[in-house]
């Protein structure tokens, strides 16, 4: 498709709103790793399963390819610096994303973080090829909520709900 515009195709993808979370998991070497993630979506209560999806190219694809399970962090209003913050590359110089950070550890050893609206721990279940992208399908094994309002991302930036 040489004539589409990718640029302006991800524009009209901003105008939907969606919620943010960061992925967290445990490799097997004891490796962390976490990103900030808006590509997620419930597929069935029954068995319960979500989906989010990840670029092939990025630098934390083994570790989720690989890991047994990891956690679906769903954002509170008031954690867009936590959203920022797993944004960002890991380098070198600043070190693990992790390392500041207080966090408890659920199931398979993935970080769970505090003040979300809710966390998903998730058994990596299966994978699907999409594009640029691998789709990741996870069980849910365990879950907890928390009574917050959503952090909500359109638009490029992060939204507030209005009251209803």
């Amino acid at each position: 498709m040489s004539n589409f515009d990718t640029r302006a195709f991800r524009t009209a993808l901003g105008s939907f709103a969606t919620g943010v979370t960061i992925i967290t998991a445990r490799a097997a070497n004891g490796e962390l790793a976490g990103l900030t993630v808006n590509s997620f979506a419930s597929v069935s209560l029954d068995p319960p399963l979500v989906l989010w999806s990840l670029s092939l190219y990025s630098p934390a694809l083994a570790v989720f390819q690989h890991c047994s399970h990891y956690t679906i962090n769903i954002l509170a209003a008031d954690q867009a610096g936590l959203s920022d913050h797993f944004a960002r590359p890991s380098t070198k110089e600043s070190g693990s994303k992790f390392s500041a950070l207080d966090f408890d550890t659920g199931c398979g050893g993935a970080p769970l973080l505090p003040g979300c609206c809710a966390r998903l721990e998730c058994r990596n279940e299966t994978r699907h090829p999409g594009g640029d992208h691998l789709i990741f399908v996870g069980l849910v094994e365990k879950y907890s909520r928390q009574e917050r309002p959503p952090l909500v991302f359109q638009g490029g930036q992060y939204r507030v709900l209005g009251t209803p």
